[in-house]
Parts: structure tokens; sequence; C-alpha cells
């Protein structure tokens, strides 16, 4: 069984502000932009998500919210986890292996650096630093996300909100 794996870090965020909490940062205009875009392009290509996981931090959450709009995904159905924000590799590895096995198609919004690290690790491709709302997906010939681990991991695209064309 094919499961695909789409690594989405969070869209383009606002600089840091005193007084604000990191986690409270909201998403910029280009990132209110840009965030649809990928979640149109994944519809376009007739991708439907079993699950949508979600930092809980404001910028992810945004970022997660407009892709599921356009997706046609019902935003109550998002699920925020909180171990996502400031996550590292081997957490947001965790979290996708504990992933319901009938779950085929998994959309993860997370941040940078881990969401480039796991990208690289799980693939064992170069990718290098994933721009703000950049989407990763990889397959795995795999039956359970239990077995997601290092290198099993097909690059099938890296996309980047510029690179979209409609």
């Amino acid at each position: 069984m094919v499961k695909n794996l789409f690594l989405v870090r969070h869209a383009e965020a606002a600089e840091a502000i005193a007084g604000i909490k990191d986690i409270e940062r909201d998403l910029t205009a280009k990132g209110y932009r840009d965030a649809p875009r990928v979640g149109k392009y994944l519809f376009e290509l007739n991708v439907s998500t079993d699950a949508m996981l979600s930092s809980s931090a404001q910028r992810a959450r945004a970022t997660a919210e407009l892709m599921a709009e356009q997706l046609k995904y019902e935003q109550h159905k998002i699920a925020y986890v909180e171990e996502l924000y400031n996550a590292s590799v081997r957490s947001m590895l965790q979290i996708i292996n504990e992933a319901k096995p009938h779950w085929n198609k998994l959309i993860v919004v997370a941040h940078n650096p881990s969401i480039s690290y796991l990208a690289e690790y799980l693939s064992g491709e170069a990718i290098g630093n994933m721009v703000p709302a950049g989407m990763v997906n990889l397959s795995f010939e795999i039956d359970n996300w239990s077995e997601v681990s290092e290198g099993l991991g097909k690059l099938e695209k890296y996309v980047t909100p510029d690179t979209i064309i409609f």
C-alpha cells in the first residue's frame, strides 16, 4: 500500500515583536496569499487528505485553515498538536508514526528547521531549507505509519508558492 505524507512549512510569518509571544505571531499578507495557493494546488491534483495535523502556533494554524478551505477539508477536523511547535525531528516522526493506519494521505503543517530536516531524513534527499509555505510530498510503500523511518520515503515533489502555476 502507498501512503503519502505532505510536509508543509507554515506560510510567511510576521517578524517577532516585543510583547507578542512567538506562538502568537500571525501570517504576513504574503503568507495569507501563499497558504491557500498550496491548498488549491493540492486540490487541483485531486489530493483528498485523510487527516491534517498542525502546530498550535497561530501562523501554522492559519496556514492549515487556509489550505483546508481550498482542499474542501472541514476545518474543525484539523488536529492542532502542541508538540509540533518547536518539535525535534524525533518528536515529529513519533507523531507521524502514531497516525491512524487507515489514513493514506496525511498533511502536517509545522516549522523550520525541523520540517526541512524531517523531509531530508525521511527521503535521503538534499532538500535544503524549505521556504515559507513550501510543501514536500513523500510516498511510502508501507501498510502502517508506524513503519515510516529514515530513508524510506520517496520524494515525489517539492513545491513552493512561487513555483505553483494554475
